[in-house]
C-alpha cells in the first residue's frame, strides 16, 4: 500500500501535530496510569521467547507487546528509505490493532510525523486528525494521542509508535520509558534480520559454487574421453563426414572445457 499527499495539501495545515515529548507540560503533567503487571510480564516472555527461537518474527511481537504494555489501540513500526533519485519514503514494517491493515504500507516524508521525529532524535507526543487522512485520500482511524520513538542501527532510521483512537489522555511517562526499551529492541531486530539476511546470501552463494563445482568434476572426466575421441576422428582415416563432424565438433567442446575449468576454480568451503 503506497500513500501519497494530494496536489492540493494545504503545507501549513495538514491535521498533523507533531510535539517533543519532554518539552510538552501538558504530557509532563499526566497522572500515571496503572497497567496490567502480569499482561506486561507476559508480552516481556513472548518478546524473549521470539529473539531466541523465532527472530523472524520479533517486529510483529514488538508492536503486539506494545498494545499489551501500554493499553494502545494501534502500535507500529517504520523504517525510512530512500528511491533511486533519494526520495525518503517509510515503510511501515509491522502493525498491530486500528492500524494492523496498513502492515508494509509506504508513506511520503512529508507531512509526517516518523520524518520529524527522526529529525529531531527524540520521543515526540503526535495526534492526527481528519485533514491529514482527507490529504493523504486514507480511511483511517484519527489519532487522539500517541507516542513516537526514534530508533537507529548502523544508517538505518525508524520509529516505533502507539497510539489511542478514542482517549485524548491515553499514554504517560511511564509508557514513554516502556517504548523506549522497545525501541532498543526493534533495532536489535533490524540488526539481527540484516545479518541473518548475510548469511543467507553467503550460504547460498557457497553452496552454488559446490553444486556448479561437483558438476563440472561430474562431466569433466566423460567431457574429456569425448575430447579424445572427437580429436582422433579429426585427425584420423575415417570418412569425410565423419572428420567433417568431428572437426566442427570441437570449437564447441574447447568452449565447453574452459567452462568446466572455470567451474573447478570456483571457491567453496568443503565440509
Amino acid at each position: 500500500m503506497s500513500i501519497s499527499l494530494s496536489d492540493s495539501a494545504d503545507s501549513v495545515d495538514t491535521g498533523l501535530e507533531v510535539v517533543d515529548l519532554y518539552t510538552d507540560a501538558d504530557f509532563l503533567r499526566r497522572r500515571l496510569h496503572t497497567h496490567d503487571v502480569s499482561a506486561q510480564m507476559e508480552a516481556m516472555n513472548r518478546l524473549a521467547q521470539a529473539f531466541i527461537e523465532c527472530p523472524e518474527t520479533l517486529l510483529q511481537e514488538l508492536v503486539n507487546s506494545a498494545i499489551a504494555m501500554c493499553g494502545a489501540e494501534s502500535a507500529g513500526i517504520s523504517i525510512q528509505n530512500s528511491k533511486e533519485d533519494g526520495e525518503i519514503f517509510y515503510n511501515w514494517v509491522a502493525t498491530a490493532g486500528e492500524y494492523a491493515p496498513f502492515f508494509n504500507a509506504i508513506l511520503p516524508s512529508s507531512p509526517s510525523a516518523c520524518g520529524q521525529c527522526i529529525e529531531r532524535g527524540t520521543p515526540q507526543i503526535f495526534r492526527v486528525n481528519q485533514r491529514f487522512f482527507d490529504l493523504m485520500k486514507v480511511d483511517a482511524p484519527v489519532v487522539t494521542d500517541g507516542i513516537l520513538i526514534p530508533w537507529q542501527i548502523d544508517d538505518t532510521h525508524g520509529t516505533i509508535w502507539i497510539m489511542s483512537h478514542t482517549r485524548d489522555v491515553a499514554f504517560d511517562s511511564n509508557d514513554c520509558r516502556m517504548m523506549e526499551v522497545l525501541a532498543n529492541f526493534a533495532a536489535m531486530a533490524v540488526r539481527q534480520h540484516r545479518q541473518q539476511e548475510a548469511l543467507m546470501r553467503q550460504a547460498k552463494a557457497e553452496a552454488a559454487a559446490e553444486m556448479a563445482n561437483e558438476l563440472a568434476h561430474a562431466i569433466n572426466n566423460p567431457l574429456q574421453s569425448l575430447t579424445n575421441i572427437i580429436y582422433l576422428a579429426a585427425a584420423g582415416n575415417g570418412n569425410n563426414d565423419a572428420r567433417k563432424f568431428a572437426r566442427g565438433a570441437t570449437p564447441d567442446l574447447e568452449r565447453l572445457s574452459m567452462l568446466v575449468k572455470k567451474l573447478l576454480t570456483l571457491p567453496f568451503k568443503q565440509s
